[in-house]
């Protein structure tokens, strides 16, 4: 099973919330797990959200980054050429995302391209995971988030 984990879906990796254990699961079927170079970012700020939020102590969300940050080398990252970039602005147009989720949902579809096989988007995002069903992507979870 190929998995584009997007941000929503990557920190239920390091946070315990949701769909946690759903998406640990997964993890451990998985043949290959990639992500855009942009989920670097989002998980980073997700955090701090989290932590202004009061919803993680700053200890918490360091200790998620760190973990976050040795991982990171393990996932496939994808980055978005030309090319994507110019799918994923057609992408947020059409289907009313914003520019991170298109971007992530191009850089799947680029990847599916590219591998010549089946890729699972893994979302927890309502709109991204429609647009990827909608693209002609698996999704995970199954239903609708």
């Amino acid at each position: 099973m190929i998995l584009y984990f997007d941000a929503s879906a990557i920190v239920k990796r390091y946070v315990a919330e949701p769909g946690s254990e759903e998406v640990q699961a997964l993890l451990a079927k998985a043949e290959v797990v990639g992500t855009g170079i942009v989920s670097r970012v989002e998980v980073a700020a997700t955090l701090a959200q989290a932590v202004r939020m009061r919803a993680l102590s700053q200890k918490e969300a360091a200790v998620a980054l760190d973990y976050f940050s040795a991982e990171w080398i393990r996932f496939n990252r994808l980055q978005p050429t030309e090319q994507v970039v110019a799918q994923a602005s057609t992408l947020a147009w059409e289907q009313g995302l914003r520019g991170y989720d298109a971007v992530h949902l191009a850089c799947a579809l680029f990847w599916k391209e590219m591998l010549g096989k089946s890729v699972c988007m893994v979302t927890y995002d309502r709109q991204l995971w429609e647009a990827s069903r909608r693209a002609g992507l698996e999704v995970f979870p199954g239903e609708r988030p």
